[in-house]
């Protein structure tokens, strides 16, 4: 055998592209899954309210995601988007709340706003208006699809039960059929036909430990000096 070797040494430049398939393929089996979760805030926040689950509030986001992730994936990124409450005492419990979870960098906020709309009463046929949160769906839908494109992850995981958030789901699924998508329901949230279209999915009503178990610290100091205090009316 060693003198066959000897007589006819193998082709160098075979051998070499040979090592490097078999060192791209061992690279491709162990390389961790790259995972970024958009989380629909008002969403959310609402089906938690509806719960009875407003001790669950003050969330440590990133960690929590963090615990669903397996060992060959690596979580890069929560998105949350949302928009700045309209009333002051809401406005200040949700700054709390968006500055806590900053102090984790994985953690970005993306926010949309809130726009008057003019609505009729059945009773008595006047107008009056309402606020409305704008732009979030199209939010989710932009960065869903840019990620997805630029290869910023292999698994994207919505958390939200708006079937409006249906459209960009399909166009990744029809462009890009390798990416995987999940959907996590909040507590109080079903959509059948985003669970019909997603490759997996999750109820977190279910998960009332872990909203237990990955609760931010009550107090936080920031680098500046400045403490962050978990609101009362969240305890």
């Amino acid at each position: 055998m060693y003198s066959d070797l000897f007589h006819n040494p193998p082709n160098i430049n075979l051998l070499g592209q040979a090592l490097e398939r078999g060192l791209y393929f061992f690279m491709e089996a162990t390389e961790k899954k790259k995972v970024i979760v958009y989380v629909d805030g008002y969403n959310f926040y609402n089906g938690l309210k509806e719960n009875n689950w407003k001790k669950f509030y003050w969330l440590d986001l990133v960690n929590f995601f963090q615990s669903f992730i397996s060992e060959n994936q690596e979580l890069v990124k929560v998105k949350y988007f949302s928009a700045i409450a309209n009333h002051e005492g809401k406005k200040k419990r949700q700054g709390i709340f968006f500055s806590a979870n900053k102090e984790n960098k994985k953690f970005e906020l993306i926010l949309g706003n809130f726009m008057d709309k003019s609505i009729e009463c059945t009773s008595c046929q006047n107008y009056f208006n309402i606020k409305e949160e704008k732009k979030t769906d199209v939010n989710i839908a932009t960065q869903l699809i840019a990620d997805a494109i630029q290869g910023n992850c292999e698994l994207s995981i919505l958390v939200s039960g708006d079937s409006d958030l249906t459209p960009p789901i399909e166009f990744i699924k029809n462009y890009l059929p390798k990416h995987r998508i999940a959907v996590f329901f909040p507590p109080c949230r079903k959509g059948v036909h985003l669970k019909s279209i997603t490759h997996s999915d999750l109820s977190l009503e279910n998960y009332k430990q872990r909203f237990k178990s990955h609760q931010l610290p009550e107090n936080i100091e920031l680098d500046s000096g400045y403490k962050l205090i978990k609101p009362l009316k969240w305890v």
